[in-house]
């Protein structure tokens, strides 16, 4: 996969011959090969795609008949376009490793662009349990937070954590990063941690929130996460939508 900065600067220009004396309409001549393109691999997800303007000079049409081939290519969901940003692939699926790194550092290391929405943020007192799985006294101040992360405006990822209050980042921090670079500015350092996947299907709010149908398949994680000291840094559970998302895992022989 080509690095972001390449994706910024280098859109794909595909290769298109048109045939004006065809009676395929030529949105459909342009949008063609370019889905070619896309569902061969050619060109890979999240590359950033000429602009309809562009496209129209280079192919000597109007601006209406780059702009429909594009929106075709939209509609069906191979590419996203966002304002700011351009046109770029959608992202197929999001393939994480198996290791001890914030989901946004990951998604930025493979080229994507991610957005984070703080859902709620709560400043609370734990209740047996959260306390349990933050290895802390009942009543300890802790925080909660909910937040959803997306990839081309598309939702990837709902993530509950609960954090001890004394290290937690702040509501803004966590809006613009992930959430171990907050703790890294803290100097906060995940050292090992304790990781469990599965799966279920959708509840109405997954379904809302992920934007997805109720009944589809997700991913699920769980992860306490300690310091070099063996204190809880941080507790967090975690869905996925299983259609852009999957975790890689690396095996060797013995």
């Amino acid at each position: 996969m080509a690095d972001s900065s390449s994706k910024l600067t280098n859109p794909y220009a595909p290769e298109i011959v048109l045939d004006r004396d065809s009676g395929e309409p030529l949105y459909q001549q342009i949008a063609k090969p370019l889905e070619e393109a896309i569902t061969s691999g050619k060109v890979e997800p999240g590359r950033l795609i000429e602009d309809e303007v562009s496209m129209a000079g280079r192919l000597s049409v109007s601006r209406p008949t780059a702009r429909r081939a594009l929106q075709d290519l939209v509609a069906r969901g191979l590419l996203t376009r966002r304002r700011g940003v351009g046109t770029r692939v959608t992202p197929s699926q999001v393939r994480r490793p198996l290791s001890l790194t914030s989901l946004n550092d990951d998604l930025v290391k493979a080229g994507f662009e991610p957005r984070t929405e703080v859902m709620s943020y709560e400043v609370k007192l734990a209740a047996a349990d959260e306390a349990d799985l933050l290895g802390c006294a009942p009543g300890t101040e802790i925080i909660q937070v909910r937040r959803r992360r997306f990839i081309d405006e598309r939702t990837l990822a709902i993530m509950m954590n609960l954090l001890p209050a004394s290290s937690a980042p702040t509501l803004t921090e966590l809006s613009n990063g992930g959430l171990y670079s907050c703790l890294a500015r803290r100097g906060v350092q995940p050292a090992t941690a304790q990781q469990s996947i599965g799966a279920r299907n959708a509840t109405e709010e997954d379904a809302k929130f992920l934007e997805t149908e109720v009944g589809a398949a997700l991913l699920t994680m769980e992860r306490t996460a300690y310091d070099a000291a063996g204190n809880v840094v941080e507790y967090g559970s975690h869905i996925y939508n299983a259609n852009l998302y999957s975790f890689h895992l690396a095996l060797g022989a013995e």
